[in-house]
């Protein structure tokens, strides 16, 4: 129901993405998309501008106009979710949980002035947390995706230069975090997705091969013929095996989750 009353509006040009305003906003009413601030729904905003001192460049200012009204079932509800915002106008927009650092975006390689690290990053994508990637960010599409236990990268030296580069990575544990999220995170993207193929690297430890069956249903579920590569890393760092196909006797005996339990409870 549509109604007059106060609602914050935000001057695009005046706005520098600087995402200062997104933790002030508790209702997850703004966020970062396309690096300008946007009110994602009329629905999320009470009006009361706690938003409005958090701005350097004095963007965000309150208009009285015809709006939905604020709806606090509609807050609750957006702010459980961790997926693409269907009911947003701005096509990719993902809830970040209040923290501009969870703002989807690709990353340019340095400008000719910063200085850098003698082996350079690789990291073509932000964020990187399975849990924090939405949906339909745009680095998905005809991504070649690398998806590697979050552990990886500290065993590898040259992981970087190696794995990385010219791949989307994406990371998580499949022991401690929630497994089930994980796969249907996995099969939304690859549905979702034009992936051009799936490069996982798990540790040698046993649970961590849960990381290899989570992307194998993920692909099931998802209906969709995605070249899978596997790769085992030792915890010294060394190439124990690869793949292009993860080992069905490995697969049948991976720690899974049982519905509704992560992979520490199975």
């Amino acid at each position: 129901m549509e109604r007059l009353r106060k609602i914050i509006k935000i001057d695009e040009e005046k706005c520098d993405g600087c995402g200062q305003c997104v933790p002030a906003c508790v209702e997850g009413a703004i966020q970062i998309i396309d690096r300008k601030a946007r009110l994602v729904s009329e629905q999320y905003c009470d009006g009361l501008g706690a938003c409005l001192g958090e701005c350097p460049q004095g963007a965000i200012t309150i208009e009285e106009r015809v709006a939905e009204e604020f709806d606090e079932r509609a807050v609750e509800w957006h702010l459980a979710k961790d997926v693409v915002d269907e009911a947003s106008p701005y096509p990719g927009a993902a809830r970040v949980a209040g923290c501009p650092g969870a703002v989807a975006f690709a990353l340019d390689q340095p400008a000719p002035h910063q200085p850098v690290a003698l082996s350079p990053s690789r990291l073509g994508n932000w964020p990187v947390q399975l849990r924090l990637v939405p949906v339909q960010a745009r680095y998905l599409h005809g991504a070649r995706l690398l998806i590697a236990a979050d552990c990886v990268p500290f065993a590898l030296g040259d992981f970087h230069q190696r794995f990385l580069a010219g791949h989307v990575l994406l990371v998580g544990c499949p022991k401690l975090d929630d497994a089930d999220f994980y796969r249907n995170k996995l099969s939304q993207i690859f549905a979702t997705n034009d992936i051009q193929s799936v490069d996982v690297l798990h540790m040698e430890v046993p649970c961590c091969f849960g990381l290899v069956r989570l992307v194998q249903l993920a692909l099931e579920d998802s209906g969709k013929q995605i070249p899978l590569k596997v790769t085992k890393i030792g915890i010294g760092g060394e190439i124990l095996e690869n793949s292009r196909s993860a080992n069905e006797e490995e697969l049948d005996h991976a720690q899974v989750p049982r519905a509704g339990h992560s992979i520490l409870e199975a």
